[in-house]
């Protein structure tokens, strides 16, 4: 029986990074489920309060750099609220428009879209704000990669 919990334990942390590139999957609910199924099979005991706020504490930051990240990358490169709306909205539909570059090509249309429709700005200015898009797209990514791999480890080292 422990190893169908330890098969579910890191199906819900390959499902969590999984959800770095494809925002349709909660993967921070996923991560957070391990921990769950750690402590209900196993026990609660090594994941005591400071482990439960230090874990909080990085999933706020991963919610404030996911925010920050787009908007920054838009901002940069000179869009508005239309481009970082279209972005947005371009980074939900693109993995299911176009499956295999969606989620970079859906970032940048939509940040196109967003800023030559709305704003009526040049096409070259609105490619630049869509390659903005992709940018803070991508450091977003990375950056949350780092901290789910840094709470991972913690839970492992508390755990072993």
């Amino acid at each position: 029986m422990d190893f169908i919990y330890w098969l579910l334990i890191i199906t819900c942390f390959v499902v969590s990074f999984i959800g770095l590139v494809y925002p349709i999957i909660p993967g921070i609910v996923f991560l957070l489920g391990g921990y769950l199924i750690y402590g209900f099979a196993f026990s609660f005991e090594q994941l005591n309060w400071l482990f439960w706020v230090i874990q909080i504490l990085f999933v706020v930051l991963i919610v404030i750099t996911d925010q920050l990240a787009s908007i920054l990358g838009v901002k940069k490169f000179g869009g508005s609220k239309a481009g970082m709306w279209g972005s947005t909205i371009g980074l939900l539909l693109g993995p299911f428009i176009i499956p295999a570059f969606g989620i970079l090509l859906g970032p940048f249309i939509g940040a196109i879209l967003g800023e030559w429709l709305i704003n009526k700005t040049t096409f070259t200015l609105a490619m630049k704000i869509g390659v903005g898009s992709v940018v803070g797209f991508i450091g977003s990514v990375i950056v949350k990669l780092i901290i789910q791999i840094i709470m991972i480890i913690y839970f492992f080292v508390l755990i072993l």
